[in-house]
């Protein structure tokens, strides 16, 4: 059973697709002559201008001598690719062409690369036939969690949990098992909702399978806790992070202070960002930030007045609103004492 009959439920069918009308995909491209040192931003542009005027042989050849030359894929590789239909209508021929690319490496990378953008499109039907022509292939790529990715994010997202259910399905028949990463889409999707008991199923099968938890773990327990309204458990999180030497995205402590900022404990959330602060120059940057524009937005000046003080005598660089707010409420300040 292929991915597309056990997964899409798309009526873009690969026989729809085929009925499309084919971009040129010529045998023998005009040869591409590369200048000395290229970069990767630079073969992006080539493969983009071969896939725009349809010649997928030199998109081809193009993706192998890429990470010949150490210029790896990037998420602007197949920006050629677009949501209209003509764009898309050349996939068929593009997948051909991802076919023949250089065994191992290099043909894994690409067809990542392809997979990765379809998701950016929000297809993730068209990312399973690419799957699907990626694991047909037999010749050099071997498919790992990594490929999935982008698919299960895009699902979880959306909150197509069947969906995803049936791609992770489809990976374990094909002996690939879920890694944390993908474990933790569905945490976070899950998280995101409140939905306390699947988070706490998500997690209990993460810990079945002695997969730990990693930064994103952690910030998605942060916010399932204060989105079901346990602002203590998040902080309860926190200070384990810490204790487990676990460093925090720049998200994670924001979930808990935008949480008690609107419950109206302001001082506790002031608080917080000061227990933590001194141990990272970019993340005081972002919690202080966060914790005076939330303070200004709800309109308690004086307040947000006292952490831009706090920020100034840090050094901590501030957004433009706030540096404005800053130097009216220093000017009025200065005011108030000539008064």
């Amino acid at each position: 059973m292929t991915f597309l009959r056990r997964i899409a439920r798309n009526p873009r069918s690969a026989a729809a697709a085929a009925a499309r009308p084919r971009a040129s995909s010529n045998p023998n491209p005009t040869p591409t002559a590369i200048r000395d040192a290229p970069t990767s931003a630079y073969y992006d542009d080539l493969i983009n201008a071969a896939g725009r005027r349809g010649d997928f042989a030199a998109v081809r050849d193009l993706l192998g001598k890429r990470v010949r030359d150490g210029c790896f894929n990037t998420g602007d590789t197949f920006r050629f690719l677009t949501q209209t239909e003509t764009s898309l209508s050349a996939l068929d021929d593009l997948l051909r062409a991802l076919s023949r690319v250089d065994r191992g490496f290099p043909r894994k990378s690409a067809f990542d690369a392809l997979i990765a953008r379809l998701c950016r499109l929000g297809r993730p039907a068209d990312a399973l036939r690419a799957v699907e022509a990626m694991a047909s292939d037999g010749g050099g790529v071997r498919l790992n969690a990594v490929t999935f990715h982008p698919i299960l994010n895009l699902l979880a997202r959306r909150g197509d949990f069947e969906a995803a259910a049936r791609v992770a399905g489809a990976m374990r028949d094909r002996g690939v098992p879920l890694d944390l990463t993908a474990h933790n889409y569905f945490l976070t999707a899950h998280c995101y909702r409140g939905d306390v008991a699947e988070a706490a199923r998500a997690m209990e099968e993460i810990e079945r399978e002695g997969l730990g938890a990693d930064t994103r773990t952690y910030d998605a327990l942060v916010l399932g806790a204060c989105r079901a309204g346990k602002v203590g458990a998040a902080v309860g999180l926190l200070r384990r992070m810490a204790e487990e030497g676990v460093p925090p995205l720049y998200s994670t402590h924001v979930h808990a202070v935008k949480a008690m900022l609107r419950r109206g404990w302001s001082a506790q959330a002031a608080e917080l960002v000061r227990a933590y602060g001194g141990r990272d120059r970019a993340l005081d940057r972002e919690n202080y930030g966060v914790l005076a524009s939330e303070l200004v937005r709800m309109g308690k000046a004086e307040e947000a007045r006292t952490v831009v003080q706090e920020m100034a005598e840090k050094g901590l660089i501030m957004g433009e609103k706030l540096r404005e707010f800053y130097r009216s409420s220093s000017s009025s300040s200065s005011n108030d004492v000539g008064i």
